[in-house]
């Protein structure tokens, strides 16, 4: 049986089509949002295994690290943050974070401010205390 191509020619076609099977796999899209371990701090939350002061702690270095690295929170991440700061007693943390969500996520801001104006007696009660 005769070859249609020479060994040269065969071999440079299998190098290109190695390249460019290598390189397909090496670009990888980044995800849309840096999770870091959120998911598992929300569901230690609702398994009760964390208070949270632990919890706060845990997703502020998450914060910090999506930070670093320049990249965006998930949906809900800053809206969760606040419960536990409202859990804490710390309401004006709680009104920090819920307005940070509605910035980043302007299609939740009927909720956000439905919870704003839910927790605003809290929060006035303690600003002029």
């Amino acid at each position: 049986m005769m070859n249609f191509f020479p060994k040269a020619a065969r071999l440079c076609g299998l190098v290109v089509f190695s390249s460019a099977l290598l390189a397909g796999c090496a670009s990888r899209p980044q995800p849309l949002y840096y999770w870091g371990d959120y998911q598992t701090q929300v569901y230690g939350h609702f398994k009760g295994e964390k208070g949270p002061e632990e919890q706060i702690a845990a997703l502020e270095a998450v914060r910090e690290k999506a930070r670093s690295q320049g990249r965006a929170l998930p949906p809900g991440f800053q809206a969760h943050l606040a419960m536990l700061y409202g859990q804490t007693g710390r309401s004006d943390r709680l009104v920090e974070q819920l307005e940070a969500e509605k910035r980043q996520f302007p299609e939740s801001a009927t909720f956000m401010d439905f919870l704003l104006r839910k927790f605003s007696p809290q929060v006035d009660a303690k600003v002029s205390q």
